[in-house]
């Protein structure tokens, strides 16, 4: 899914595309695993090394756009800019965005290295109402892990509508993988907190809450994630002795 995309359109009736669109963001396919394919993946992820911080991260930045997110977006598009900057003293980051919303519309960015472009793509994405899709969105980071390895998956939402075997069994691959989703929570959803903690346990993430509108925690998040996918856990725990965010995350993950 290499696409370098230019902004999609803003529209009140949005046409959701099946292939990807010439020059916009690609749809994200529903991934149906065979035998066969398992097997494959299963023989990949024994072949792959623990992780191993190289100076440059990929990270995969995963939000949930349905309508009452809005303010969560625009909050998210400014506070992105930290991750670049938390990324500079250890090395380089680079981050695709993945995001849901509307009727079965999920879609994925290319690689963004520049905090600005970032910036202008996500101001160009408005929330749409519809139900969350975060399966879509593990599926594809697992598809991410192996074609371009990626060091780590954040997801931002408050809500989960899916099957919760589901989700934990593709959060499972990843585990495999070595890819550690952190999950970061808005607000106090029962449902979601349950299962947003089980994706981080299977994959060896981490789950944190923070309040709505609450800039400054997510931003410390966000900030400590970005510090994970650049130079691992070691980075991480330098991070923890002056954000404490950073602890939380590092409290939780498998060693």
């Amino acid at each position: 899914m290499a696409y370098d995309p230019e902004p999609p359109k803003r529209s009140p009736n949005p046409t959701i595309c099946r292939t990807p669109p010439s020059g916009g963001n690609a749809p994200l396919p529903d991934i149906k695993s065979s035998s066969s394919d398992i097997a494959a993946f299963v023989a990949k992820a024994r072949s792959m090394s623990p992780y191993a911080s190289d100076g440059r991260g990929r990270l995969l930045f995963a939000l949930d756009a349905t309508m009452s997110r809005q303010p969560t977006w625009d909050m998210a598009c400014t506070l992105q800019a930290d991750m670049f900057r938390e990324a500079v003293g250890i090395g380089s980051l680079d981050i695709r965005l993945v995001y849901y919303r509307g009727l079965d519309e999920c879609r994925s960015s290319g690689w963004i290295s520049d905090s600005a472009k970032l910036a202008r793509l996500m101001s160009t994405i408005d929330c749409r109402g519809g139900n969350t899709q975060i399966g879509k969105v593990l599926s594809h980071a697992r598809s991410e892990a192996v074609a371009s390895g990626i060091k780590a998956v954040v997801f931002v939402g408050d809500a989960m509508e899916e099957s919760v075997d589901d989700l934990c069994a593709k959060a499972g691959e990843l585990g495999l993988l070595k890819v550690p989703v952190f999950m970061f929570q808005e607000g106090h959803d029962a449902m979601a907190e349950q299962a947003f903690r089980e994706i981080a346990r299977l994959t060896g993430g981490a789950w944190c809450r923070f309040d709505p509108g609450a800039a400054t925690q997510l931003r410390e998040l966000l900030r400590a994630a970005a510090a994970y996918a650049v130079g691992g856990r070691e980075a991480l725990r330098r991070l923890s002795t002056t954000v404490t965010s950073a602890t939380r995350l590092l409290g939780q993950m498998k060693s």
